[in-house]
């Protein structure tokens, strides 16, 4: 099974840290004897059309990208796997994707809303990533649910929080994301966030 990610963007180099960071982020949340395939895609759309291609091909595989903005209530009701991550995805102003033929919801998984949001699950992780410098008291409140979070603020919240890091530069998303993602406690973000725990619930359920 292939799992068809966004993020990566153009390089070999940030491709292979994609890869990366995801394969070892699932092995730490135990599917290392079932691992699916990582594709790393690059843009969102990208994914949505390499996805699309396989299942028309007939080919086991799902999809995972940032939600963008938080998920209507209408759209996850009931069990996570009767969720609609594509009624969001089709809701959302910025792509109306239409849910491919063959898809199924169980196919389609979101980080809400952004893979950044995963980390702020855990500040003491962070802190010891980043070192001297580290300001904690720029990121969003602890109180607020990660997924009520819009990307827009946690990028600048880790930025701000980094900007006067001793041994490592203000975060970027293709020099540190990868690195944080594979080192983070995926238990600890499927506690934090339930579109997360639906993910990996899902995953874990998936023949390889």
């Amino acid at each position: 099974m292939k799992l068809y990610v966004e993020g990566g963007g153009d390089t070999n180099l940030l491709r292979t840290a994609c890869r990366k960071g995801f394969s070892d982020f699932l092995k730490k949340a135990g599917l290392a004897g079932s691992m699916p395939r990582i594709v790393a895609c690059g843009s969102r759309r990208d994914a949505l059309d390499a996805f699309t291609t396989a299942i028309h091909r007939g080919e086991e595989a799902m999809l995972l990208v940032d939600s963008e903005g938080p998920v209507s209530s209408q759209h996850q009701k009931g069990h996570p796997e009767n969720w609609e991550p594509w009624a969001h995805l089709h809701s959302n102003k910025k792509d109306q994707w239409q849910k491919p033929v063959k898809a199924k919801n169980t196919d389609c998984h979101l980080m809400v809303q952004c893979m950044e949001s995963w980390f702020l699950t855990d500040r003491v992780f962070l802190q010891k990533f980043y070192g001297q410098g580290f300001n904690p008291k720029a990121l969003p409140s602890e109180e607020k649910p990660i997924e009520s979070i819009s990307p827009e603020t946690i990028l600048q919240a880790l930025s701000d929080a980094t900007k006067k890091c001793k041994t490592k530069s203000k975060y970027g998303k293709g020099e540190h994301s990868f690195k944080i993602l594979a080192l983070i406690d995926p238990n600890t973000i499927a506690k934090a966030s339930p579109w997360a725990s639906r993910f990996l619930d899902i995953l874990r359920k998936t023949k390889p």
